[in-house]
């Protein structure tokens, strides 16, 4: 069995989401998704707008989701990797070479992220309409 580990808030899920769960799925049987916890999110000065265990139960409900662990740091990765064997390691491209210290353990894929969606953008265009009324 092919395994692959993906991480990310996904807060304010969206077809880009969807697009980059089901393709990291198609690389392996089983996927395995870091969610970043609240308390993580907050020390990047992020906060989601759906709480850890309602963004779990929603990647739960995923069918191309087989497994969610939380993402509490920067440094877990590694063991995350090695406790769960993972053999593919994927991330959106624009975290391009930040995870290459995973190549020791697995195999690192960057996925071209969908054109067109963001949560950033999500948030910005919601600000923008509340706003302007």
């Amino acid at each position: 069995m092919k395994k692959v580990l993906t991480y990310g808030t996904f807060d304010l899920l969206h077809f880009g989401h969807i697009n980059l769960l089901q393709r990291a799925k198609d690389l392996g049987d089983h996927l395995t998704v870091g969610l970043s916890t609240d308390e993580f999110n907050a020390g990047k000065n992020k906060k989601a707008y759906h709480s850890f265990e309602n963004r779990k139960l929603i990647l739960e409900s995923i069918r191309f989701v087989d497994k969610v662990i939380p993402e509490n740091t920067w440094d877990q990765k590694i063991k995350d990797v090695i406790e769960n064997n993972i053999d593919i390691f994927v991330m959106g491209d624009d975290w391009e070479g930040k995870f290459d210290f995973l190549k020791e353990y697995c195999e690192v894929i960057y996925l071209p992220r969908t054109i067109g969606i963001s949560t950033t953008q999500i948030k910005e265009d919601l600000n923008s309409k509340v706003k302007n009324g």
